[in-house]
């Protein structure tokens, strides 16, 4: 490695003498072999963009031992140079005990030359010099290896030294295990501490475990942080307790902030709240975002306020091709009872699958999304939150009374005629989603797999 540090004899910048009395004297000190005077000047020269300079003045500054000029060059080839170069130089400054050119050279060998034991040799040596940063590369790199247990450990000393990031993790890490006491521990340490995610997500798990109480308290910190999501679960909190205000006031902020789903609850809010304005101008931005349920009411809406027959229709269509049941009937009531010459929304329409639209218990909800948000975390491929709504919210609506002697698996291929083996896989999915830890979470394919037969057991049991 060292090798590639060969000290080449890099021309003296021709520059004019300086005309700054503090210019002059630095340049003076630097040229009689003071080693922090020629960094200070290497660092000048790049500043103001004088790349050649710098290099000079710091590999003069390097010769005489300067470790902060040794980790620049190394910068300077890593961007301007090669990765032999840079990584000769970081290899210089990080055997001298320097944690951050460890971690520099650690990044190279493992992003350009695909170095995985060297890499992980030199993110060891700069977390024992106490960098919770190399502590946290190490976690995930093990991660990456499948080395569960050294994640942990890894995450653990990061995450004590004030890594929020890693302690975040280890909430995720639990929770996947079925461990959720080690999901709580760790995601209120950082949630207390400001990582708003983290809060959010013990507010979830919470939600899940059927403590709405406690779940508010957490949303309530992750949106004092701005927190979109936190901001649409306090509105349903506030929405269940028929607090309309407050439910609107988090809605709304929720929906400023972006989310389709805030926009079309606020419209269902303003309705009850008699602002048929408002609810038509959330409704409005949902619908145009692709919201099916929100089409719907804002068509309905624009029929029954405006008699505006021609955007109703559009807008019921709309919501009729996502496959809102309740929107095509609409439309085909509307197009009964108008009559008149064909429109160009009444065109038949092409309907998808029928969108799923029953009201679904908020601990399912919050389940859904964890599942999600814990395949996401490394940046898997995931299947959609409001699928895996759906399936949840499928397996309680036609098991719902169901007494406790019955099978469901049995009763269910016995009602509906289906395969056995379907239903069974549905309710494993369900199972690893209730039940984190029980097997790996459910890959998108998967989950499509699975909706199918959740929608064909609602169509063959008379359910939409």
């Amino acid at each position: 490695m060292k090798a590639a540090v060969s000290w080449p004899d890099v021309p003296v910048p021709r520059s004019p003498e300086p005309a700054d009395p503090f210019e002059a004297k630095l340049l003076s000190t630097a040229r009689a072999g003071d080693p922090d005077a020629a960094h200070r000047l290497g660092r000048l020269y790049a500043e103001r963009g004088d790349r050649s300079a710098a290099r000079h003045w710091w590999e003069r500054a390097a010769r005489m031992g300067n470790v902060d000029s040794t980790f620049n060059l190394g910068l300077w080839h890593q961007r301007h140079g090669t990765t032999e170069e840079a990584v000769g130089w970081f290899e210089l400054a990080a055997t001298t005990g320097d944690a951050e050119a460890a971690i520099y050279l650690a990044t190279l060998l493992l992003e350009r030359r695909g170095d995985v034991a060297g890499a992980r040799s030199w993110f060891e040596r700069a977390a024992a010099d106490g960098s919770c940063m190399a502590a946290r590369r190490l976690a995930l790199l093990c991660e990456d290896m499948g080395d569960t247990l050294g994640s942990r450990d890894w995450h653990r000393r990061a995450a004590i030294e004030g890594e929020l990031e890693s302690a975040y993790d280890l909430g995720f890490l639990g929770y996947s295990a079925g461990d959720e006491s080690e999901a709580r521990h760790w995601w209120e340490y950082a949630g207390r501490a400001g990582h708003a995610d983290a809060a959010y997500h013990l507010g979830l798990l919470l939600h899940a475990a059927r403590d709405p109480e406690a779940a508010e308290t957490l949303y309530r910190l992750a949106a004092w942080q701005n927190h979109p999501r936190a901001a649409f679960a306090l509105g349903g909190l506030s929405l269940a307790k028929r607090d309309l205000r407050t439910a609107r006031a988090w809605f709304e902020r929720a929906a400023h902030a972006g989310r389709i789903d805030g926009q079309r609850m606020a419209g269902f809010v303003c309705v009850e709240l008699d602002d048929r304005p408002a609810a038509a101008h959330w409704f409005a931005q949902a619908a145009a975002a692709g919201d099916a349920e929100a089409a719907y009411n804002y068509g309905l809406l624009l029929v029954a306020e405006h008699q505006d027959l021609d955007g109703g229709r559009h807008w019921l269509a709309e919501a009729a091709t996502a496959g809102h049941h309740r929107a095509a009937a609409e439309l085909r009531t509307l197009q009964t009872v108008t009559g008149g010459p064909d429109r160009p929304d009444d065109r038949p329409y092409e309907a998808r699958a029928a969108s799923w639209d029953h009201p679904t218990e908020p601990e399912l909800t919050a389940r859904a999304e964890l599942a999600v948000a814990a395949g996401r975390r490394r940046g898997d491929a995931v299947a959609d939150t409001a699928d895996l709504i759906e399936i949840l919210g499928t397996w309680d609506l036609i098991t719902r009374g169901l007494a406790e002697r019955h099978d469901p698996v049995m009763w269910l291929t016995e009602t509906s005629g289906l395969h056995a083996p379907a239903v069974e896989h549905l309710c494993s999915v369900r199972a690893t989603l209730l039940k984190p830890g029980t097997a790996p979470w459910p890959a998108p394919t998967e989950v499509e797999h699975v909706l199918m037969t959740a929608r064909d057991l609602r169509r063959r049991l008379g359910l939409r």
